[in-house]
């Protein structure tokens, strides 16, 4: 169950915001025109990177807007690309994707199932990407300074990749840890097994954001951890008693762990900001806004929080070995596991990911920065808060 402290947290949160904003508002009212974004992350923010790397995300993923799959592990958009669209940009290109990419605008190096740790398995055996933080960090700095080899070459190149100047004028966004937690689940660890890492995890994501500083990186947007005892594929995969289950039906220990990393993730902003004097980061409270979707789904207008809309048996409508898209027989009948009737209604995609509906709500949320601390809207995440 949510702690008395962690709900005063939550309303301070709002409180700090409503006070802040009017004052960051009219001292730093000009926008600040990012010129492109360039994020690091995982499934939640992948726009193609694990498509092009090991195949396509299968359909019916993609088909509520973009009517056929789209690298993303959703039924349509993600709230990165609700981000691009507030900023007036396109949607990002993987990196991996060598077809049809533009990188004009920035690049994403996130791939479904990435992690801030290298783990030691291979994606086949526990679903995990190889492509770690570090090696997205790695392959942001060979684009940046490959890019610009090929750009001064002129032709096509400089319709398709960023200019020089744009990589300080850019919005750089983190999204991830949250497989770095379940993948302790999957060994088999305790909670404070879990728990004991994590400052390690703050270390190497510091670590990553100095190096973009490093290489001209401002403007910084950062997302913490969701809660992930709130989701099927957890709640489904790991044991969980009856009196682990909070009041809004979330595992509480997972949800525990996830806002003890986000505790760690925040002091980790602080004390990057004292390091990085010229940049602009800004902390963003994603567990408070998928939390109070999860525990207001019905009166938000949606159905069952955790029932799965693509997927296969099971308490959730979620089965692991019966995933969304994947074909399997059944009572000697081959079936394709399709979506739900109506996606919009529903929060969970797929037992892991959010439907194109919630993720729009989500953004939704977080867009002016009542979310934020910072509370600075995203429009002038690259403006300092006057204090």
């Amino acid at each position: 169950m949510e702690t008395h402290s962690v709900r005063l947290c939550h309303i301070s949160t709002l409180v700090l915001a409503v006070t802040l904003l009017p004052s960051l508002t009219s001292s730093s009212s000009a926008s600040c025109n990012f010129a492109a974004i360039f994020n690091f992350g995982d499934s939640n923010s992948d726009t193609g990177g694990l498509s092009a790397a090991l195949g396509q995300a299968p359909p019916p993923n993609g088909e509520t807007f973009f009517h056929a799959p789209a690298g993303r592990y959703c039924d349509g958009r993600l709230i990165v690309d609700f981000m691009a669209e507030s900023l007036r940009l396109p949607y990002l290109s993987a990196y991996l994707d060598s077809v049809g990419s533009n990188f004009s605008h920035g690049a994403n190096f996130a791939t479904a199932g990435s992690t801030i740790r290298r783990q030691n398995t291979t994606v086949y055996q526990s679903g995990y990407s190889p492509i770690s933080l570090d090696v997205q960090s790695t392959q942001y700095t060979d684009f940046h300074r490959r890019s610009q080899v090929y750009r001064s070459q002129g032709g096509m190149f400089q319709q398709v990749l960023p200019k020089e100047e744009d990589f300080s004028r850019a919005l750089y966004t983190f999204d991830i840890g949250q497989n770095d937690l379940t993948a302790g689940y999957k060994l088999n660890m305790s909670i404070e097994q879990v728990k004991a890492y994590v400052p390690d995890l703050m270390a190497q994501l510091s670590n990553i954001i100095k190096n973009v500083y490093a290489q001209g990186g401002r403007s910084f947007w950062v997302h913490n951890t969701g809660p992930v005892g709130c989701l099927p594929y957890v709640m489904d995969r790991f044991p969980i008693t009856a009196a682990q289950i909070d009041r809004f039906g979330c595992a509480s220990p997972p949800n525990e762990v996830a806002q003890y990393f986000n505790v760690g993730l925040k002091e980790a902003v602080i004390e990057l900001r004292k390091d990085l004097p010229l940049a602009t980061i800004t902390y963003v409270d994603i567990y408070s806004v998928k939390y109070s979707l999860i525990s207001q789904a019905k009166k938000l207008g949606f159905e069952n929080p955790f029932l799965t809309c693509c997927g296969h048996g099971g308490k959730f409508n979620y089965n692991r070995f019966k995933r969304c898209g994947s074909k399997k027989i059944v009572n000697g009948k081959e079936i394709t596991v399709t979506s739900c009737k109506d996606p919009s209604v529903r929060i969970n995609w797929d037992g892991i990911h959010f439907t194109e509906t919630a993720n729009k709500w989500i953004f939704d949320q977080i867009v002016d920065g009542s979310f934020s601390d910072p509370p600075v809207p995203l429009q002038l995440a690259c403006h300092k808060l006057d204090h």
